[in-house]
């Protein structure tokens, strides 16, 4: 297991596959900057490591993430000398927003396995994943209208919509209700609810299917997948979406491999 300052761990139960684990248990892994910097640093790091296919995010102990640090001790932000509160306070937000996009620009499909509460911030990281799931103690929580702010941040007001719907989102955002796991799976917020000792280990399942496929494939996958988020329109989308496929048709022998193996009744082995 490899660490970034003790508050981001990083073990590689199967070579291919990175669990990255926020380790501040006894604040429930809350946003301060001495897990966030080392956070999105570990993540640049793995989006590089060729030899990860996925990762999977989850927190240590009781809780996935408890969104921003409310201690008063939330470590120092990089490279602000000379600067006023004003600008620092600017940096701070480019630095929580650079995590989502970057979560979100990893070639490898990110899990979120959430523990226990993920709130504010933390509902925000497990949106930013391409796929979540949840223990049976998970909660999601919009915190920001709770505090007497905006429930937007951090692309909230638009990763929840197009998660769950306007409507449903709208509901959640302005009431700052909790919503448990059951409900997540139901409105679609999560994928599926575990036992939450069996949570690590369903999602390396998971894992293990999509690290079954095609390196290109899934990466363009998760690609497109985005991409619709933005589409001006279904035709539009539709093109983008054909490249993606002629690509790997023309460029690899995956096909051919996927119909032999079909025929010869193993499983493929795509070398892109």
């Amino acid at each position: 297991m490899g660490d970034s300052n003790g508050f981001v761990l990083v073990d590689r139960p199967r070579p291919d596959v990175a669990v990255v684990t926020l380790n501040r248990p006894e604040r429930v892994n809350s946003m301060a900057f001495d897990v966030m910097v080392p956070f999105r640093d570990e993540l640049r790091r793995l989006g590089d490591d060729n030899e990860v296919r996925v990762v999977v995010l989850t927190g240590a102990g009781r809780g996935f993430c408890s969104g921003a640090d409310q201690s008063g001790e939330r470590g120092r932000m990089p490279n602000i000398d000379g600067l006023t509160g004003v600008t620092i306070a600017l940096r701070a937000m480019e630095l929580l927003d650079d995590i989502i996009v970057t979560l979100r620009r990893l070639h490898q499909p990110v899990i979120a396995a959430v523990n226990g509460p993920a709130i504010g911030g933390g509902l925000c990281l497990a949106l930013a994943c391409d796929a979540r799931v949840a223990a049976e103690s998970a909660y999601f929580r919009a915190a920001g209208i709770n505090n007497g702010l905006t429930a937007s941040e951090l692309g909230l007001s638009y990763l929840l919509p197009r998660a769950i719907g306007t409507s449903r989102a709208a509901e959640i955002m302005l009431t700052g209700r909790d919503v448990d796991a059951v409900e997540a799976a139901s409105i679609g917020l999560v994928s599926r609810v575990v036992p939450d000792d069996q949570l690590l280990d369903s999602c390396l399942e998971t894992a293990a299917d999509i690290t079954r496929w095609s390196r290109p494939g899934i990466e363009l996958t998760k690609r497109t997948l985005q991409d619709s988020l933005d589409a001006a329109s279904l035709e539009q989308h539709m093109h983008a979406e054909g490249v993606g496929q002629l690509l790997v048709r023309l460029m690899t022998q995956n096909f051919e491999e996927a119909v032999a193996a079909r025929k010869e009744k193993r499983e493929p082995r795509f070398l892109d």
